[in-house]
């Protein structure tokens, strides 16, 4: 984007803004091998208003993780900008930057990663309660500990004062969701917060996010793989493939009725709950996976597309509104569909 919007109001903004995304690895004079593009040109939005769960969702390699790393300040953008209730993330202030941290909090994959084993599980709350000043003194930070505890369906006396691994994976994940509430965010990047846990625990964690969004006005970005989940628990969902947006829209229209080709291989791999039924993919022409491709490639879902047309091999399809906020990346749907291989 040219359009510089620095210095404009931020009222009436929405929530969180991704415009015109790149980033590319690899390729450079210090950087040996192939390049390979991990965001497209991504562009999405989430309103805030009201607080919404919207799910990226997507194949191993698609950008999803890059996209929830340049959201948090992980990852820094080759070309585009991350927006915070009309702020460059990128040109915030220090003191933008600490609300901004206070505001948008993370849920990672592997709670047991962001655990010092070291250190009782009370340290990661007294920890930002020091550095963001949430309490006023021990009693009310006691307070507000159990509090958080128990908007996860956590008793204190089962969690704090023990090491990390006295817990469960799903408590120390839910103790993790605690420790952002503590901070009372607007956002919430959850990256695979339930892969690593049992099933029993899997729909407990998915209603904690719900119950988030409806009583605390907490949006989540919520990245995953798992359809059935993003399906359960979403309200928009974003598809992606190789760094590229391909279809995006409310979750009933996106995943009842997929348009993308992508989109319905995804669905048509998930198995049927049903023993007398023989679980059967149609598949794909072989492609290399091993990373998101060459960035100047056109469509990058062509080598493997059953529906490919001429112009899917030399030019990249435009998002195109279908109908209402259903938008879909595809030639299928452009001035040329028509004009297949």
């Amino acid at each position: 984007m040219t359009n510089n919007r620095e210095n404009e109001t931020t009222h009436g903004a929405p929530l969180l803004e991704v415009r015109d995304a790149v980033k590319v690895y690899g390729g450079g004079f210090l950087s040996a091998g192939r390049r390979v593009t991990a965001l497209r040109d991504v562009s999405l939005t989430l309103s805030g208003k009201p607080p919404r769960i919207t799910a990226v969702a997507g194949e191993s390699g698609s950008g999803k993780s890059t996209l929830a790393g340049a959201v948090l300040g992980f990852v820094w953008l080759d070309q585009g900008r991350v927006l915070f209730r009309g702020r460059d993330v990128a040109t915030m202030s220090r003191g933008e930057r600490f609300e901004y941290r206070r505001a948008v909090q993370a849920v990672f994959q592997d709670p047991y990663a962001v655990f010092n084993p070291f250190y009782h599980t009370d340290h990661i709350f007294h920890l930002v309660m020091r550095r963001f000043r949430i309490a006023a003194n021990r009693r009310d930070a006691r307070a507000r500990i159990v509090e958080a505890l128990d908007k996860v369906g956590l008793r204190s006396d089962d969690v704090l004062g023990k090491h990390p691994h006295q817990l469960s994976g799903g408590q120390r994940q839910r103790v993790m969701i605690a420790r952002a509430c503590l901070m009372a965010p607007r956002l919430i990047v959850a990256d695979e917060p339930v892969s690593m846990v049992d099933a029993s625990l899997r729909s407990l964690i998915l209603d904690i996010m719900q119950r988030l969004r409806d009583e605390d006005g907490i949006s989540f970005l919520y990245i995953t793989h798992d359809l059935s989940t993003a399906y359960q628990i979403s309200d928009d969902i974003h598809i992606f493939y190789q760094g590229a947006l391909v279809e995006s829209g409310p979750v009933d229209e996106v995943l009842g009725n997929p348009r993308h080709p992508y989109t319905q291989l995804l669905i048509e791999s998930i198995p049927a709950p049903d023993p007398d039924r023989r679980w059967e993919v149609k598949a794909a022409p072989a492609v290399e996976e091993t990373g998101a491709g060459d960035a100047d490639a056109a469509c990058p879902f062509q080598p493997r597309c059953p529906k490919r047309m001429e112009q899917c091999k030399y030019r990249r399809p435009a998002s195109t509104t279908l109908e209402g906020t259903h938008h879909i990346a595809c030639h299928l749907f452009g001035a040329d569909k028509n004009k297949q291989d």
